[in-house]
Formats: structure tokens, C-alpha cells, sequence
């Protein structure tokens, strides 16, 4: 027998996952017949284990979205890590000089510019929610996909067919929805990876993201709730076997010279895991019948953490097109539907990626006249209150225009 829902969700990411858990209360169509196929979970972590490998820093506008999914009331506040401030500096200059640029939440009245939070925990907050609300919860992955003009005919590893008017592609950068409806891609590889840790530092992180660009790649310290740091470091693919493989002593002592001693002596708290970076752009988000969010539409580079709250708000613009195809009582799978959700998430994604792109070649200059320039550019922004207020509003994720769910104000409820 054949299942047969109204929207069928594949990837259990955080985008998917969330997607899921808005759909069920914000889209207007019964929770019953929407199901999330979200393949093997992880199991969750305890309450006195040490901070995940895998963070996210979540903007105040993705906080928002979380909020609507009723994701964010279930987490532990006390393993949140609210960052007040963001100091980003080139390597040709020094953290406290004038050309390293600061922000700071007070100075635009707001508490915090967002939380670096625990991905898995994020991740088993939205599946909460989704089967609070009366999702149908499907714990294998998909294995085959054909579409006709009525429906997408799904086939789970496990054999199990399933059939629905919507399918959702959140199944990642190597998305099989993607491949199966062909939907192409341009990637571009940055020869880097990106090495991640989480590591004790000698001076408080100070509620703080710390960013150093190097000519080899920018190097991130997010601060995490009980003290200790996260760490993301971009290097050239030549350099990154012998930082991943060295001693924890010598990785420490290299950390904190790439670092300038900002923290001062680091020790490593965790063990190292790395990825390749790349961007990667689907030419479309959408075909009949079919939306892509999240990782399986866009992959940025890293640098600005930017990743998590693009998929976020992907899932929020693709609710928001279902609930008014479903007020109107339109089919959710009818490219008139998804065109206005890819109209409005493709181009701020664009930007997003061209603006990544900018940034890690403009602070890849390593000293002289680039360097120089660059330096002399972060000093004005720096000294510019309109412009340190629009970078802030980057930071906080509220620039451009935004879903809904992403607008609303936090004391207030969400309809």
C-alpha cells in the first residue's frame, strides 16, 4: 500500500527538520499528511556532556523562526551562548587596533546579536516539535523518486512507497532529490578545508566571536556556554593533514599563533574533525512539484556562519508560500506557488554568496598596499555609525527582506 500525504519532507537536517515543524503549524494543512523522512537519528546528547563538535551561530532572525516552529522553548537555555559582540580582524593588523572592526549588541539596542547553539540539539528540538504537533515521522532514507503530473512518487530503503502533492529536497549538498528531478548545480571549490574543534582558552571569550582572516583563510572562535570555545579554521588543503594530525600540544601552540595570542594559550578540549569548502548554487530551487531548501539549494562558505540561518529562513519563505496556496485552496505542488518562494529566497541567497565569495578574496591579501587599503577601509567602517549599523543588521540576520516568521517580534505570538 502506497502512503499518501499532502507534503512529503526528505532530509533530516536542520532545515529540513525545522521546514517540517512549520509546516505542520503554519501551513495550513492537516499535521497528519505531512511526513518528514529523516532518516537514522543520532541520539540525543545528555544534559552534562560536553558541548557538540558541530555548532551553529543562529541569528536573531532565525531565533524567530525557531520560535514559530516551537523548536526554541524546548531547548536547554543553559547550553545557549548568547554573543554580545563580534570583533573581526586582518592579519596584517591587531585585534585591538583601530582597524578591526567591532560590534557590539548594546550599541544598537539589542541584547545579544544571536546564540551559538549545539546543531543536534537544534536538530531534535524541531523533530520534537513536529511530532508534538502530529507529523508523521519516518526514520529511513529515500532510495528512489519519480514525479508525474499529480503527485511524487517516493520509494524509502526500506521499501516503503509514499506519494505526496509537495516534496521537499532537504537532503543536503549531495541532495538524490535534486539528482533525481535534474535540477543542475555550479559549484566552485575553494582548495581549503576547514578544520573544527572546540578548545579551552587562557582568557575569557567574553561573549565574543573572534574572527582572524589570514591570507590562508579566516579562523573563527565562537564562544560556547560553559567557557570553552569552537573553533573553525579555513586552511589550504596542502596545510590542513598536518594541523588535523599534529599533537594536541603542537595544534594548540599553532592555534594560538594564528590566533595572534588573542585568547592566549589554547588547549585542545575535543577531537578535530574537518570539511572541504565550497559554494554550490542550484540554477533552479524548484521544478513541478518539487522545492529544494537549505544545503540542497546553496552552499556558502563559512566565514560569516551564515549557512544554518539561509536554510532556516528557506524553510520559513517555503511555509509561508504553502499556508497561501492552502488559504486559497491551490495545490502546494503548483510551480505558481513555489515560484514566489524561489523568487524571494534565490536572490538573497545570491547575494549571500557572491557577498562570502568578496570576503574571502578581499581579506585573502596577505601585507602591502592590498593590505593596507583593506585596513584603512575597516578603520572607516568602524568609525562610520551608519555602516557599523548595517553590518550589525547582517550580523542579526534582519537585513533585506525576510519571511514573516522571521519579522516577528520575539515577545510576540506567532500566528
Amino acid at each position: 500500500m502506497t502512503a499518501v500525504y499532502d507534503i512529503a519532507v526528505v532530509g533530516g537536517g536542520l532545515a529540513g527538520a525545522c521546514a517540517a515543524a512549520l509546516l505542520v503549524r503554519h501551513g495550513g494543512i492537516e499535521p497528519q499528511r505531512i511526513a518528514l523522512l529523516a532518516g537514522e537519528l543520532n541520539a540525543a546528547s545528555t544534559l552534562d556532556a560536553p558541548p557538540d563538535l558541530r555548532v551553529v551561530a543562529i541569528s536573531r532572525a532565525s531565533e524567530r523562526v525557531l520560535r514559530a516552529a516551537d523548536a526554541w522553548a524546548r531547548l536547554d537555555q543553559a547550553r545557549l551562548c548568547a554573543y554580545e559582540r563580534m570583533r573581526v580582524w586582518h592579519e596584517s593588523s591587531a585585534a585591538d587596533s583601530e582597524a578591526a572592526l567591532c560590534f557590539d549588541a548594546a550599541d544598537i539596542g539589542e541584547p545579544n546579536l544571536g546564540f551559538i547553539a549545539e546543531n543536534g540539539a537544534l536538530l531534535q528540538a524541531c523533530i520534537d516539535s513536529f511530532r508534538a504537533a502530529g507529523g508523521t515521522l519516518i526514520t529511513e532514507r529515500l532510495a528512489g523518486l519519480v514525479m508525474d503530473a499529480d503527485a511524487a512518487h517516493l520509494t524509502c530503503s526500506d521499501g516503503t512507497e509514499l506519494a505526496a502533492r509537495l516534496v521537499v529536497g532537504a537532503d543536503g549538498a549531495q541532495s538524490l532529490v535534486r539528482e533525481r528531478i535534474g535540477l543542475t548545480v555550479r559549484t566552485r571549490e575553494y582548495r581549503q578545508l576547514a578544520i573544527v574543534a572546540t578548545v579551552h582558552t587562557e582568557r575569557a571569550h567574553e561573549h565574543t566571536a573572534w574572527q582572524r582572516f589570514l591570507r590562508s583563510g579566516p579562523l573563527a572562535f565562537l564562544p560556547l556556554f560553559d567557557g570553552s570555545s569552537s573553533i573553525v579554521w579555513s586552511v589550504d588543503e596542502a596545510q590542513a593533514p598536518e594541523l588535523r594530525d599534529c599533537s594536541a600540544a603542537q595544534f594548540g601552540q599553532r592555534l594560538e599563533s594564528a590566533a595572534d595570542g588573542v585568547l592566549g594559550a589554547t588547549t585542545l578540549a575535543s577531537e578535530r574533525s574537518s570539511f572541504a569548502l565550497r559554494s554550490m548554487t542550484a540554477e533552479s530551487y524548484i521544478a513541478p512539484r518539487c522545492a529544494l531548501i537549505g544545503d540542497a539549494a546553496h552552499v556558502i562558505h563559512p566565514l560569516a556562519g551564515q549557512g544554518a540561518n539561509l536554510g532556516l529562513l528557506d524553510a520559513a519563505a517555503l511555509c509561508e508560500a504553502v499556508a497561501g496556496a492552502s488559504a486559497q485552496r491551490e495545490d502546494p505542488g503548483a510551480l505558481r506557488v513555489l515560484r514566489g518562494y524561489e523568487q524571494q529566497r534565490r536572490t538573497h541567497n545570491l547575494f549571500m554568496n557572491a557577498a562570502m565569495s568578496a570576503l574571502h578574496r578581499g581579506f585573502g591579501v596577505a601585507r602591502g598596499p592590498a593590505a593596507w587599503l583593506l585596513n584603512r577601509g575597516l578603520g572607516a567602517v568602524n568609525r562610520s555609525g551608519a555602516l557599523k549599523r548595517a553590518f550589525a543588521r547582517q550580523a542579526l540576520g534582519t537585513a533585506g527582506a525576510l519571511p514573516r516568521l522571521a519579522r516577528a517580534r520575539l515577545d510576540e505570538p506567532v500566528s
